[in-house]
């Protein structure tokens, strides 16, 4: 799909689209339980769907009426089952240490996802009584038991393996102990999973570096899915951008363990001023615009949207810690340089980051890289150019925001679709 956007202005009331991160971790806490739980405001996007798939394939049946989702947990799992991950790697880092604990399972997937490194996983799930096929290699089949009570972990590639070990935890019948070497990356993800758990019972307690995980999963009953941060933030982003103060974007918890949530923090030391009234998001201000220096360890998702704004800040922008965007969707470091770089902007890849100029971007042609955040990112950047911006692949945004599209041209923007002979 090809779309061109153009327009300089948002307008109107958008309501957020729930946390994919968040209800992945509810979907799955919620099949590990011995009742069923019922999770409500659920939005759709291909990696909620596949982990959905997943777990209906090897632990739950599950019903879907609207936003509302019902996860009953099955006493019969199938060892030999297979797991179709798509291109989730939430799911499939969380799900192997998981279905490790419950007896083993096949995994596939497709696009990039065969590719993403699994590397700090294996040693832990081979020592622990686990037999795993070869890395890289789809189907990916893991057989055995998960056994023990004290792991280890290198944590410095993904925050996901340490999360995928902390659910597989309660099932282990026993008090766990999981001790996190390296660096420990991406830190909100993991506290995302914490408090996802401690909804279903299980307590986890830190202490240098070392997580002690106890109790067994029950049910939560029914419970709300919180909006998403991380797509709120090309929302608030292109508020601030387009210089609209009649835009409002709701559904968002201020109290959120969510580690995207820093964009708000991020666009006030750009110079903007974010207001919360009654659940009401609104941006202002923005006339003294400063440049940004950006630790991007704990918040690699906001790089691509980051990188748009400081296009239109007063000098460079500093994104550093930012390595690990290598083995997203796409390589989002080469990526981000590539869109912004189409669209007439001034950017230089880092061995950790980018060094972006502000400056007018001024539009053109740019492919999506079948990268969900680069193709709604490149979309934002229609705000502040001076052409339409034509995006190559923009239905990767069904990947986690099915009506990002839909939603943008609502709020004013012109999104026209394009046949092949057009672009």
């Amino acid at each position: 799909m090809t779309v061109r956007v153009s327009g300089h202005t948002l307008s109107g009331k958008t309501a957020i689209i729930s946390s994919k991160s968040a209800v992945h971790r509810l979907l799955i806490c919620a099949a590990l339980c011995d009742t069923p739980t019922v999770i409500e405001g659920v939005t759709y996007s291909e990696d909620i769907e596949a982990t959905i798939a997943c777990l209906r394939a090897g632990l739950a049946d599950i019903a879907c009426e609207g936003d509302r989702v019902t996860v009953s947990p099955r006493t019969d799992r199938d060892s030999n089952a297979l797991l179709d991950c798509g291109e989730s790697g939430s799911t499939l880092r969380f799900l192997l240490p998981i279905m490790a604990a419950c007896g083993g399972a096949r995994f596939t997937g497709r696009g990039r996802l065969s590719q993403r490194p699994l590397t700090p996983i294996y040693p832990v799930l081979e020592q622990h009584s686990c037999h795993l096929s070869a890395e890289g290699e789809f189907p990916l089949s893991v057989t055995g038991r998960l056994q023990g009570d004290v792991f280890e972990i290198n944590g410095s590639l993904s925050s996901q393996f340490v999360s995928g070990l902390l659910m597989a935890a309660p099932l282990l019948g026993t008090t766990c102990r999981i001790r996190v070497t390296g660096e420990m990356a991406s830190y909100p993800y993991i506290a995302l999973t914490i408090e996802a758990l401690a909804k279903f019972g299980v307590t986890v307690v830190e202490e240098n570096a070392t997580f002690t995980v106890s109790g067994n999963y029950t049910s939560a009953g029914t419970l709300p899915a919180e909006g998403d941060w991380s797509n709120a933030a090309f929302w608030l982003t292109g508020a601030a951008l387009s210089g609209s103060e009649d835009f409002e974007l709701c559904g968002l918890s201020v109290d959120s363990r969510q580690g995207d949530r820093e964009i708000v923090a991020l666009l006030e030391q750009a110079g903007f001023s974010v207001a919360n009234d009654d659940n009401l998001w609104r941006i202002s201000g923005g006339k003294h615009r400063q440049p940004l220096r950006v630790d991007a360890e704990a918040i690699p998702d906001l790089v691509p949207i980051v990188a748009v704004l400081a296009s239109a800040l007063s000098g460079q922008t500093v994104i550093y810690n930012a390595e690990r965007l290598v083995h997203k969707e796409s390589n989002r470091l080469q990526t981000v340089h590539d869109m912004l770089t189409a669209l007439g902007g001034k950017v230089t890849m880092t061995a950790d980051g980018l060094l972006i100029n502000g400056g007018t971007l001024t539009g053109g042609t740019v492919q999506g890289y079948n990268d969900h955040r680069i193709v709604m990112s490149a979309a934002i950047a229609a705000l502040i150019c001076k052409e339409p911006v034509t995006i190559v692949g923009a239905e990767a945004v069904k990947k986690s925001y099915p009506t990002f599209f839909e939603e943008l041209e609502k709020r004013g923007m012109s999104v026209c679709h394009l046949s092949g002979d057009e672009t």
